[in-house]
């Protein structure tokens, strides 16, 4: 603990992968290394940079002196420039061929974008490990009847395995959503303070050809196979925006999976993991509360509120630049990436020690499926010579007397009731058979198994350790 603020997500949530891919060191790395692209494929084409000139850059990329930095930030109120300073300091025989022709956007949108593109490539490996847990969840338990709800009160029969299959397929629909942004990302390159090149039209006398090399060159450095067609003095705003959207939909669907175990572990159905030295609570020493699932619902309504960041910042960027997206875009965007990452890897802890307590859900089950299987049981006695009006008025009844009891805290007689009625025509054990509730899950396991087959050969398998989320 410090005596300044500290991000929780830097303190509590987000891996150590995610808080190094997002940390200075990383961003002002990757600027020099931006740099040493530049010159080398400025030298390649011919322009006045010589190859040990290179190679002192190259020696000290890694060799950032912050105070320097701030200092001269101070100084002339430039992030860039004091960089470029600090950077001439420890390369002083490079120092003036650093940064040529090139616009301070040419470090700081490339940087991120190479930074995100990165980290939305392991949110998927986070995220496909979540989908793998989850389908071998939803592969064993696709034959357990439990109870349907719609508007939260009992409705059909589903499975555990079908439900999982819910929550598996929006989390299969964000994994394309996110490889889709993944896709999107192109390079910046080299284009100048109004995206015109002209800098290097200037340097190049001309040769355009050498422009398109340079930028291919150094957007291969960096694993990019194109360059946006067109931009002005930074790349399109308008990819933030995807990129929040396809992290916001991941929280949506986080979210309604969590907010599904927090009202099942209410009647004691399912049960997020819960340790054996766990305290659920400070003053009730009993309790367990769901407080994993707890934290992705938190967490994830920061992350859907984040995306509306994106959206402003790209709606209202002026002609070719202005800055007002900076201080936005260094909150919302790293932010957001440690907060997918943050829910990602409670949502992994969960699936993986996903509880399911087959006893409750067999006695919820038992105790509602007379109800829900009325409508068979008067099919059954019309078929046996009932009259169907009759029948129906016998069941109504019994449903009512039985429905007063479960209010009144006692268990529900429905079935002896209606064994007990002559005009039924249906004995105890006859009543017991079609009340079988395999009977009732329709096409559950086949629909499971055939979803489950399909994502397997569609998404990767990545296996993540399970990460401790004790702080």
């Amino acid at each position: 603990m410090t005596g300044q603020y500290e991000s929780p997500f830097s303190s509590r949530y987000s891996s150590d992968y995610m808080k190094e891919l997002f940390s200075a060191d990383t961003r002002y790395k990757t600027w020099r290394k931006l740099w040493v692209s530049l010159a080398r494929a400025e030298m390649e084409l011919g322009l006045p940079i010589t190859e040990d000139q290179v190679k002192e850059l190259e020696a000290n990329i890694d060799d950032i002196d912050y105070d320097v930095v701030a200092k001269r930030e101070k100084e002339v109120r430039h992030d860039v420039m004091a960089h470029i300073y600090a950077y001439g300091l420890k390369a002083p025989n490079a120092a003036g061929i650093i940064h040529l022709g090139a616009t301070s956007c040419f470090v700081t949108d490339n940087a991120d974008l190479i930074i995100y593109k990165e980290g939305l490539l392991y949110i998927c490996q986070q995220l496909s490990g979540v989908i793998t847990k989850l389908c071998d969840f939803a592969e064993k338990y696709k034959c357990l009847p439990t109870l349907g709800y719609t508007h939260f009160q009992p409705a059909q029969l589903v499975t555990v395995g079908k439900r999982a299959s819910l929550w598996l397929q929006d989390l299969v629909s964000d994994f394309e959503e996110l490889a889709f942004a993944v896709s999107c990302i192109k390079f910046l390159g080299s284009r100048g303070t109004t995206g015109t090149e002209a800098s290097f039209l200037d340097l190049f006398e001309g040769d355009t050809a050498k422009i398109d090399a340079m930028n291919r060159k150094i957007a291969a450095d960096f694993g990019f196979d194109e360059c946006f067609d067109v931009c002005g003095q930074t790349y399109p705003r308008k990819l933030d925006s995807r990129i929040l959207n396809a992290l916001s939909s991941l929280a949506q669907s986080a979210y309604k999976m969590a907010n599904d175990i927090r009202l099942l572990q209410h009647d004691k159905e399912l049960e997020e993991p819960f340790e054996e030295n766990q305290i659920g609570s400070s003053a009730m020493a009993y309790k367990r509360n769901p407080m994993r699932c707890e934290r992705i619902c938190s967490l994830a309504r920061y992350l859907i509120e984040d995306a509306g960041n994106a959206a402003f910042t790209a709606s209202t960027q002026w002609l070719e630049r202005t800055l007002d997206d900076s201080a936005n875009r260094r909150i919302s965007l790293p932010e957001g990436f440690l907060c997918a990452d943050s829910i990602l890897r409670i949502l992994y802890n969960v699936v993986s020690g996903l509880r399911v307590n087959e006893k409750v859900i067999e006695k919820n089950v038992k105790n509602y499926l007379p109800f829900i299987a009325t409508e068979n049981i008067m099919m059954e006695a019309v078929k046996r010579g009932g009259n169907r009006q009759k029948i129906h008025e016998i069941i109504r009844r019994c449903s009512m007397e039985a429905s007063a009891l479960i209010k009144e805290g006692k268990p529900s007689d429905l079935t002896d009731r209606l064994a007990a009625q002559k005009d039924l025509g249906i004995t105890k054990e006859e009543l017991e058979k079609i009340l079988e509730p395999e009977l009732y899950i329709g096409r559950c396991p086949e629909q499971v198994s055939n979803y489950i087959a399909k994502v397997r050969e569609n998404v990767p398998t990545v296996t993540l350790e399970s990460s401790s989320i004790d702080k």
